[in-house]
């Protein structure tokens, strides 16, 4: 099926600047809170929201085969459950609807004032019910620094890294939405001169640089899918910041991996940029040495170009850009990461999402995280303010941007952002 809504030359009647992440070209989903208390699926143009749930009331979708509250839910599972042929079928009629030259809705007051909002009238929600989440170790570049900064450079990489998309499964129920604050986590850290842990605040608290897939239905219990197919089950992609509390996780990780240092807080942008709208973006990976067994080895483009933005922003203060990375440098794939994920048999759900894992790239401006940034504390970043930074402060605003970007459009994102809150107290 023809995908129409990315034609790059298509205008909207609705206005759009030439910045803008949301142009008719990008048709997200999302989940939203409207003026009048309803919650409603939709998507973006522009600055405005549009209720996918009013519009299909109104009978704009009468000619694509849909359920009449397919929309009408406060999360997107059962729209992506529906699968890549229903979703490409209402990214058409979206953009067909809103062309500049088509007046059926253009020219129609009342529904328009049904249908549209300002994004100041609506309070954005988690746009699915996720009910796993694994993130990988997917970035060469961060695990290669990780292993310099914590084991002996030279054997910065562990034996199986290169051979394995390395992942953990996370808790989903402390996924926010961006804008929610997080709180800064307790734990039990050990202080380097101590012989036994204490707990209390974490003083290495950090951001991760992701990006996250949401998939469809993917295989039954017991069925691996095929690397061919995996792309036909990825619905879209967040930002995703991985907030990570340094000092616990160091102490706890050993033998098991990551836990409280982790499952506190992620956060996520509340658009999910579908991978048809990103198709113009694809770029190939990394070579990969050594190659990957026959069930890993993948064909042509699987990445994109998309351009990553880390910032802090102190309280009451300017953002400073702190990482300019890029989606591209991802050394394993989301369509081996799902693959690997479904080779033993393991079942992948609508609504699932899985996180690349810190996204690092070549240079040291590029760096993913402020462990890396500011290499374990050791070179601290200035911010615009004159104040320093070696890990996240409290009242600290994070701000992730990414977007795509060509001679004739860009896709984006959105703001994926969190303020730190100080740490309850004991």
């Amino acid at each position: 099926m023809k995908i129409t809504a990315n034609d790059p030359t298509r205008k909207t009647w609705i206005e759009v600047t030439k910045d803008s992440d949301f142009p008719i070209q990008n048709i997200p989903f999302g989940v939203f809170l409207t003026r009048d208390d309803i919650i409603t699926i939709g998507t973006r143009i522009g600055d405005f929201a549009i209720d996918l749930g009013a519009l299909h009331q109104l009978g704009y979708f009468a000619d694509i085969p849909l359920t009449d509250d397919i929309f009408l839910q406060d999360t997107l599972n059962d729209f992506i459950a529906d699968g890549r042929k229903t979703w490409r079928l209402v990214r058409n009629k979206i953009a067909e609807l809103f062309d500049k030259n088509n007046a059926l809705l253009r020219d129609n007051t009342e529904h328009r004032e049904r249908v549209i909002f300002a994004m100041e009238e609506v309070e954005m929600q988690l746009p699915v019910d996720i009910g796993d989440y694994t993130d990988f170790y997917a970035s060469k570049e961060h695990a290669t620094n990780v292993g310099s900064i914590f084991r002996d450079p030279k054997n910065a990489l562990l034996p199986n890294w290169v051979h394995i998309p390395i992942g953990y499964h996370g808790r989903s129920s402390s996924i926010i939405p961006s804008g929610t604050p997080i709180r800064r986590p307790n734990g039990q850290t050990k202080p380097a001169d101590a012989n036994t842990p204490i707990f209390g605040p974490t003083k290495l608290l950090d951001f991760e640089l992701e990006m996250a897939f949401i998939t469809t239905d993917v295989n039954k219990l017991g069925k691996p899918i095929a690397i061919e197919e995996a792309t036909e089950y990825i619905f879209g992609l967040v930002l995703f910041n991985d907030w990570s509390a340094r000092d616990i996780q160091g102490w706890e990780y050993i033998p098991l991996g990551p836990f409280l240092g982790k499952n506190f807080a992620s956060t996520i942008s509340p658009w999910i940029v579908t991978l048809d709208a990103l198709k113009p973006f694809k770029v190939k990976s990394p070579k990969q040495n050594p190659k990957p067994l026959p069930y890993l080895k993948q064909h042509g483009k699987k990445s994109y170009d998309i351009h990553l933005h880390a910032y802090i922003q102190p309280e009451n203060g300017e953002e400073t850009l702190v990482s300019n990375s890029n989606f591209k440098y991802m050394y394993w794939t989301m369509v081996q990461q799902l693959t690997h994920h479904t080779s033993n048999g393991c079942n992948v759900r609508a609504g699932d999402m899985m996180g690349s894992g810190t996204i690092s790239g070549p240079t040291p401006d590029s760096y993913g995280s402020m462990l890396e940034l500011t290499w374990r504390g050791q070179h601290p970043i200035k911010l615009s303010d004159g104040t320093e930074r070696k890990f996240i402060q409290d009242n600290d605003t994070v701000i992730l941007r990414g977007f795509c970007e060509n001679e004739h459009v860009r896709i984006g994102f959105g703001d994926c952002s969190g303020k730190v809150l100080p740490a309850y107290e004991k």
